[in-house]
């Protein structure tokens, strides 16, 4: 195997180059008219079309949307994995920040330990090896895996090696945080764990997370906005403010969020039947 490649892969950071920098006022990005087309042997197939929305810096924002409407596509688009047919993604600052970038597929690199794990982007950044492994352990620590230190994922269940996975995200401290479904494999009681993990985490660092899910309640529990997209090729149907307080539990706020709940399903299903 060649893990210097699968490794760059796995990691999922990117840094836009100093030309796509360009100032939107009070946004951490913008993303402007971004369609995408994939092509291959039966002919193009239309992704996502003029998708426009923008993310306010330390915003939660969640994308909603049926199974293979796109949502990864943009994410990855946002990320720098991928660029768009046409369009761009515009960010205000004038760094080459970085985005985390953490999928339903944990990622995981099986060959080095959970403190390694977490450390390796920091390793790729040039951080020295003493510097790096105890900021790892701090990172540890908040996520409740700091018993595990020196072992290796295949001895982790499922939902520890997501919180592993989001982890390595966050001590890059990037000032974006992408997540692509990130709970979606994991069992309901576990799924609700890591939502409060993730939330108590975004309220210490306060971090710009722009989160996919197709889970309707996860969106409404989490974000401070849902932005709804339509079935392919994609575009953003409606932009909705969640207005619940934080901060925010189950069961309690899914039921103060109800109607939200209720409106965003017909938008749904509304879009799906055109």
């Amino acid at each position: 195997m060649d893990h210097g490649r699968r490794a760059h892969h796995m990691v999922g950071l990117a840094a836009p180059a100093a030309s796509d920098f360009k100032s939107t006022a009070a946004t951490h990005f913008a993303c402007e008219n971004v369609s995408h087309a994939f092509t291959g042997e039966r002919g193009s197939v239309d992704a996502l079309r003029n998708v426009a929305f923008d993310v306010k810096v330390n915003e939660f924002v969640c994308i909603v949307g049926a199974s293979g409407c796109g949502k990864s596509t943009l994410l990855r688009i946002i990320a720098g994995l991928e660029a768009p047919t046409s369009g761009s993604v515009n960010y205000k600052t004038v760094e080459r920040a970085r985005g985390g970038l953490v999928v339903q597929e944990n990622g995981t690199f099986p060959w080095m330990t959970v403190t390694d794990n977490v450390a390796f982007g920091l390793k790729l950044g040039g951080m020295p090896k003493s510097e790096r492994r105890d900021r790892a352990r701090v990172f540890l620590e908040r996520v409740g895996l700091a018993d595990f230190a020196d072992h290796y994922p295949h001895e982790l269940s499922v939902g520890m090696r997501q919180r592993l996975a989001i982890g390595r995200a966050v001590v890059m401290h990037a000032p974006l945080l992408l997540m692509d479904e990130p709970f979606g494999a994991l069992d309901a009681q576990t799924r609700r764990h890591m939502q409060d993990e993730l939330l108590s985490i975004w309220a210490a660092d306060r971090r710009t997370v722009v989160f996919v899910t197709h889970d309707i309640e996860e969106a409404v529990l989490l974000g401070d906005r849902v932005l709804l997209m339509s079935p392919r090729p994609a575009s953003i149907i409606a932009d909705i403010p969640v207005t619940l307080p934080r901060p925010r539990s189950f069961p309690r706020d899914l039921v103060h969020g109800g109607p939200l709940i209720d409106r965003i399903w017909k938008l749904l299903e509304g879009s799906a039947e055109r």
